[in-house]
Formats: C-alpha cells, sequence, structure tokens
C-alpha cells in the first residue's frame, strides 16, 4: 500500500544513502544561514517538541525551494541553483495566501509583530529575524519578500506529458531552422528537477501541481544543453534563456553572462532522484488520493460559499419581517384612529 511504499523506498537501495545524504547536506547548508526564515523553519521541522506544540503558522508552508526538487546530476543541480541565486533557493514554499499572513503581522504603527508567527519562534530561538526573506505563495501565484514587492505569476496552462510519472510538462523542443532539434539539447530544466511523489498532484485548489506553479515560473523555458558551444549554435531558438553543462549561461535573448563562474553557492538542491521512482501502481493512487483531497477541498469551500449566502439570505429576511410586522402594526393603529 501507499504507507508501505513511503517507508520501505527510504531504505531498499544502494542510491537511497546517497540521496539521503545529499538532502541533509542540502538542510545543514540552509542551517548556516541561521538568522534566514528557512532556517528557522528547518531548525522547526527537526524539533521533537514540534510534533506537539502548536505551530500552526506553518499550516500551510510546503517548504524550501532548494528541498521540494531533485537533480539527478551533481553538476546541473549546482548550475541551478546559481542560476536561481542565494536568495531564491531559500525563498519559503506556501500553499495558500492566508498561510503567508501567517508568517507575518503587523503592528498599527505598521511595526511588524515580533509575538506573531515565525518571528515570535525565532525570537524564543535567540536568532531573531532581522533581514526580509521571500515567500512565494502557489495560490495567486505571488511572488513577494514579505512586507514589501508582490510579482504575479501565472502557472503553466499547457498539457502533461501522458503516462509519465514525474508528470512532465510537454513542452515543444526547440527546432533550427532546418525543423532538427538543436545538438547537444538534453531538456527544459523545469522537467529535470525530480519532484516527489506527493508533490505531483493538485498542490493548489485549482487543481496545479508544484512543477505546472513554482518550477514553471521559476525556470519557464530555461534549455538545457551539453556545451557552450551547442548552446551558442542554438541561439535561434533560444526563446527565454539557457545553460549549458560546462558553465555556459543566457540569462535571456540577448543577454549573456561572461567571465568567471562564482561557484560559491551552497545551498543546492539535493543531487538523486531514485528514492522516488515508485511503481506504476503507486502513482496511479497517489494521483486518486490527491484528486480526492482536492474534490473534498474544492466541496468544502462550495459549502462554505452556500452556508454564507444562506445566511446573508436570513438575515434579509428576518430584516424584511421585522419591516412588514411594524407595518402592519402602523397600519393597525392608523385604522384604528381613522375607523372609531
Amino acid at each position: 500500500d501507499v504507507g508501505k511504499h513511503h517507508s520501505s523506498f527510504s531504505t531498499s537501495e544502494n542510491d537511497d544513502t546517497a540521496y539521503v545524504n545529499s538532502e541533509e547536506e542540502t538542510v545543514q547548508h540552509i542551517l548556516r544561514y541561521e538568522k534566514s526564515a528557512a532556517a528557522l523553519l528547518c531548525r522547526l521541522e527537526s524539533k521533537p517538541e514540534a510534533q506537539v506544540l502548536d505551530y500552526s503558522f506553518t499550516k500551510d508552508v510546503l517548504g524550501i525551494v532548494a528541498t521540494l526538487g531533485k537533480v539527478d546530476d551533481d553538476n546541473l543541480s549546482r548550475l541551478l541553483s546559481e542560476y536561481l541565486g542565494l536568495e531564491t533557493m531559500l525563498a519559503v514554499v506556501c500553499k495558500t495566501y492566508e498561510g503567508v499572513k501567517a508568517l507575518e503581522a503587523y503592528n498599527h504603527d505598521d511595526s511588524i509583530n515580533k509575538n506573531w508567527g515565525l518571528h515570535a519562534f525565532a525570537a524564543s530561538t535567540g536568532w531573531p529575524l532581522d533581514r526580509q526573506f521571500q515567500v512565494i505563495c502557489l495560490e495567486n501565484l505571488r511572488y513577494m519578500c514579505v512586507s514589501l514587492c508582490v510579482f504575479l505569476f501565472r502557472p503553466y496552462a499547457g498539457e502533461v506529458i501522458a503516462d509519465d510519472p514525474q508528470r512532465k510538462l510537454d513542452l515543444l523542443e526547440p527546432k533550427l531552422l532546418n525543423g532538427e532539434t538543436p545538438p547537444g539539447f538534453l531538456g527544459f530544466a523545469v522537467n529535470l528537477v525530480t519532484i516527489d511523489n506527493t508533490s505531483l498532484y493538485c498542490i493548489t485548489t485549482t487543481g496545479y501541481s508544484l512543477r505546472e506553479t513554482l518550477f514553471y515560473n521559476l525556470f519557464s523555458t530555461l534549455q538545457i544543453y551539453r556545451s557552450r558551444e551547442d548552446m551558442q549554435k542554438s541561439l535561434s531558438c533560444i526563446t527565454s534563456g539557457a545553460i549549458s553543462l560546462d558553465g555556459g549561461l543566457i540569462r535571456s535573448p540577448g543577454v549573456f553572462s561572461l567571465g568567471h563562474q562564482r561557484g560559491d553557492i551552497d545551498v543546492k538542491f539535493p543531487s538523486g532522484s531514485k528514492r522516488f521512482i515508485l511503481p506504476e501502481s503507486y502513482n496511479e493512487t497517489e494521483k486518486q488520493m490527491k484528486e480526492t483531497e482536492w474534490k473534498k477541498e474544492q466541496t468544502q469551500e462550495d459549502l462554505e460559499r452556500e452556508q454564507a449566502l444562506l445566511n446573508h439570505a436570513k438575515v434579509k429576511y428576518e430584516r424584511k419581517k421585522e419591516e412588514f410586522i411594524q407595518f402592519m402594526a402602523n397600519s393597525l393603529s392608523y385604522t384604528t384612529q381613522v375607523i372609531p
């Protein structure tokens, strides 16, 4: 069953040990940024008492960008992490805007309430948050620095590849003027990230997955090439950017990154995805469970909306009823005066 697969696949193969080590290494690197929101949330997740205490402000937090995807190749993991940058790799990802608001609140003078949400937990650990942190909200597809700016994103609106266990996006491959796929083209970054099966279906109330929301908006149609030479020969069909495995980078058409790579980003996607290659029956069961949960949430929202309309109608009815009774009382009084 589904539960057994979750437990057995974490230790059943040798590759899993390497994966777990890589994941733990990613978390350890996040923890080095002691005063970041990402480190605080990782620290909170590792606290045994977090299982029993009420940390409701994390209810809609999915995780940190760096921990929500896996990349098979360590070099590609480093390149994609450098492309996004440290600030984005440490961004907090929330399912809903209510989850964003639960992280931070404000006093009447617009100062941050240190006794609320993540700031209250930070103060209790002795590592108060003293800088801005980014939050990505999947519900509204908003990307924000808490208490500052909001950038609107849109989810992927196309199809996914049929029967693909990772539900990769069905993006059109780039084509040269002769109609052929460019030599050295390895794929799109958004499809080269492996996602945990629990995040492949209906992450948002509108039914989109983590790949269709978070990773599509982070990478869009970023192309991956084997070499810088291959990438440069494909300039005519690079529409939003490209990376080569030997370090070449095109940020957007006409915008090239030259010079030496810094290579100093230490927060990277974990490498290795063997752990998440599960039986087809598991994927189908997981999909059905997610769709059922999504339909349940949609039904609950519909019920709440209908209940609100019913309550409004009841209030309106009672008001009209009182007005009618008052009208009848006034009419009776007037009739008594006119007809003695």
